[in-house]
């Protein structure tokens, strides 16, 4: 009975944490660059009940040890990096990355983190680009290009599928330089700080890839199907509320036998 309980409350634990993602998702079904999380269960240890007094035998023989299982417990959510719907918006300072890799950014305080989102502006001090976080967009310029003031304009700004750096006019066009794109070495080398941002676990590398088309006057939007979201969430619902209705229903009959021994 006390093992029926426990397997009961693991399993209303992890399809919780289930729904805690899907609501995640859904949430941030609208947020451009956004990855989803992915939850998924495994089971805990298994008990054999190879146990001498135990009457599952046959002939004296046990053909099969018969076990028990010890409850579910969820996974660390699994971000899926399957690519999102472009979304045309003709602002020049916006990209989209049709394709594998990360923008690289530097953010105020000098660390180093990633995203897809790729909607920028204009930053006025230095003229380059940075997001609405105030982080710069890692760019490779062209030598003689003075960081302190790149000059970039919005109106005047052209980039290639390459992700070549263009300013001026169709007629005199200067290149500035290369945005250059990261994805990275194994499933589990980024990590989720907030505002759409990865950075690098521990240990972890990435590489320059060049398997993309940057897309200028696009922004790429969340990978959220929303009606698979709420299927997933009606399915995890009921499989939650199967197992609070298996915990009552332990709980009945473990007050019905104490009833019974009390008389």
């Amino acid at each position: 009975m006390l093992r029926t309980l426990w397997n009961s409350k693991t399993a209303m634990m992890a399809n919780q944490n289930k729904i805690d993602s899907i609501s995640n998702n859904i949430s941030n079904s609208n947020t451009d660059g956004y990855k989803k999380i992915d939850v998924r269960f495994k089971d805990l240890m298994y008990e054999t009940l190879n146990r001498q007094g135990y009457p599952l035998t046959e002939n004296n023989n046990r053909q099969v040890d018969p076990y028990n299982g010890g409850g579910s417990r969820s996974t660390e959510g699994i971000r899926v990096f399957t690519q999102g719907n472009l979304k045309q918006t003709g602002i020049n300072t916006d990209l989209a990355i049709d394709g594998d890799g990360l923008f690289r950014l530097t953010r105020p305080d000098g660390n180093i983190v990633y995203k897809r989102a790729g909607s920028f502006n204009i930053d006025i001090a230095r003229g380059t680009l940075v997001d609405d976080m105030g982080s710069y967009l890692n760019i490779e310029y062209k030598d003689g290009v003075d960081l302190n003031n790149v000059g970039l304009e919005s109106s005047k700004l052209t980039v290639n599928k390459d992700g070549t750096i263009y300013s001026g006019s169709a007629n005199s066009r200067v290149e500035i330089g290369r945005i250059p794109l990261y994805k990275p070495v194994g499933d589990e080398a980024l990590i989720s700080v907030g505002e759409s941002y990865f950075a690098l676990a521990e240990g972890a590398e990435v590489v320059e890839t060049s398997d993309y088309d940057l897309r200028q006057g696009f922004v790429e939007m969340s990978n959220v199907d929303m009606s698979e979201e709420f299927t997933q969430l009606i399915l995890t619902q009921r499989a939650f509320e199967l197992n609070s209705k298996s915990l009552k229903t332990a709980d009945e009959m473990w007050g019905l036998i104490n009833n019974l021994r009390g008389r």
